[in-house]
Order: C-alpha cells, then sequence, then structure tokens
C-alpha cells in the first residue's frame, strides 16, 4: 500500500515476532514488527527489555530481569522440544528460580508465547477510533492491517515469525489459545463499531465487518508463517503479503457481490 513509510515502536515477546506502526489516515501509532502477532506477550525483544529497564529502581529492575530469564529460557526450551513437551519446572530451573516465580510473573504456561492483551488490539481499535471524516471502518482497519503485517517482511522480523510458527504449529494449546486471542480481537473491534455508531442489539454489521477484519489479519498472519518457513523473508515476503493485504482489502471496502460468480 504506497503510504509513507510507518515509524515502527518495539514491541516485547519471547520469541521474537512482528507488528506494526502509523499508516495515513488511521493512527498516528500502531505496533510494531512485533505486535503483528496476534498474542505476542509484552516483554518484546532482549533490546526492547534493556530499553524497558532503563531508568527503573532498583527492585523493578530486578524483578525485570528474572522476568526476562524466565522469557529466555522459555524461548530456549520451547524451541528445542516445543511447547506440549516442556513443563513450567524445567523453564524455572533453566531460569534458576522456582517454579512459584514462574507462575508470579506468568499465571498461564501460554502467557510465556501469547500476551492475554495483545498489543495488537489497542493498535487496531485505536486506527478505527482515529480515522478521518468519510473513512469506513473496513478501509482503517484494513489499511493499518495491510501496513503492519507487510512490516514482517522486514529482516529483523524474519527469524522471529519463524520461531514463532513453529511453537505455535507445534501446539494445539497455542493454536486453540491463538484463535481465542482473534476471537477477543473481534469482539472488541464489533463492541467500538457498535458503541460509535449506535447500532442495536440485533444489529449484524458491526459483528461483521469486525470478523472480515480479523478475518485479513489471520489470513496474512498465516501465509507470513507459510512464506518464512518456506524460506521467503525480507522485500519479496512484504510483495507477497502487501499484494494480498491489497486484494483482502479491495473485498472488505467494496463488497464480495462481484468475487466468485458461477460462469
Amino acid at each position: 500500500m504506497p503510504t509513507p513509510t510507518p515509524t515502527p515502536t518495539p514491541m516485547p515477546g519471547p520469541l521474537p515476532a512482528p507488528v506494526i506502526r502509523a499508516v495515513p489516515g488511521a493512527p498516528a501509532a500502531a505496533p510494531s514488527a512485533a505486535a503483528a502477532d496476534p498474542g505476542r506477550p509484552a516483554e518484546g525483544n532482549r533490546q526492547g527489555r534493556r530499553r524497558e529497564r532503563r531508568g527503573s529502581g532498583v527492585r523493578e529492575r530486578r524483578r525485570l530481569e528474572t522476568r526476562d530469564r524466565i522469557v529466555d529460557a522459555a524461548a530456549e526450551l520451547f524451541a528445542e522440544r516445543g511447547f506440549d513437551a516442556v513443563s513450567v519446572v524445567e523453564i524455572a530451573q533453566r531460569a534458576g528460580v522456582v517454579e512459584k516465580t514462574v507462575f508470579n510473573h506468568f499465571p498461564v504456561k501460554e502467557g510465556l508465547v501469547l500476551s492475554a492483551d495483545p498489543p495488537m488490539r489497542s493498535a487496531l481499535l485505536h486506527a478505527v477510533a482515529t480515522r478521518p471524516a468519510g473513512e469506513s471502518v473496513a478501509a482503517a482497519a484494513g489499511t493499518f492491517l495491510v501496513r503492519a503485517m507487510t512490516m514482517l517482511g522486514s529482516p529483523e522480523a524474519a527469524e522471529g515469525v519463524a520461531e514463532m510458527a513453529r511453537v505455535v504449529r507445534g501446539s494445539r494449546t497455542l493454536q486453540a489459545r491463538e484463535r481465542e486471542i482473534l476471537g477477543e480481537i473481534t469482539a472488541a473491534l464489533a463492541a467500538q463499531i457498535r458503541e460509535e455508531t449506535g447500532a442495536g442489539d440485533g444489529a449484524v454489521e458491526p459483528d461483521l465487518t469486525a470478523a472480515a477484519v480479523t478475518a485479513l489479519y489471520g489470513r496474512l498472519l498465516e501465509l507470513a508463517r507459510d512464506r518464512v518457513l518456506a524460506g521467503v523473508t525480507g522485500p519479496a515476503l512484504a510483495d507477497e503479503l502487501r499484494a494480498a493485504g491489497r486484494r483482502g482489502l479491495s473485498l472488505l471496502q467494496f463488497g464480495l457481490a462481484g468475487y466468485a460468480k458461477r460462469r
């Protein structure tokens, strides 16, 4: 989508991952190549975590350092053996802490991979809430998502996307949780649309619009994972995601009436 280059802001998560930023006519802020994954944890990469620690008090720095060790230990073990084959006890042992400390930071094991409150949700809602007059929800949300997912083609995102893909696809538990997260994003967007438009409880438009937007998001994410695992990264991946996203955005904006007509 030919528009000014977005300004990425680092998003954290144990396994390096991806997201996005601002889109013209949408918000001034969006996730970075780390938020494009639906549930990327908020801990981010090591560099992002170091920035987070600067300026913190001694006790807070120690807490964050312990959290970092847990996240890094989990990422290593999940990459080695898969999410389902690794226990919290093993993660604690590798991180040099007791099991209770892991649960203090991450009440559920899935939280080590997928955040309960992914940055993508707030960024998407912000893109919709701050769209200019005359722009539809589908256009604002779709444009934001296409630009966000295109950023997964950045060189620094490739390793994280591949690692995340392997871990999530190797675990039915994580796949189910990821679907739940996408469902939560859909519900949040539908609620925002309903409130903005004053649609009644029986109106189907808010839910259909939100479902279509998150369906595009989910499909582009899976395409990114497929292509990265096949060895496609960088500009080639960005081009593929942009092209697929534009086709999807066209359907969002102009409808399905002319698509797949029986000949």
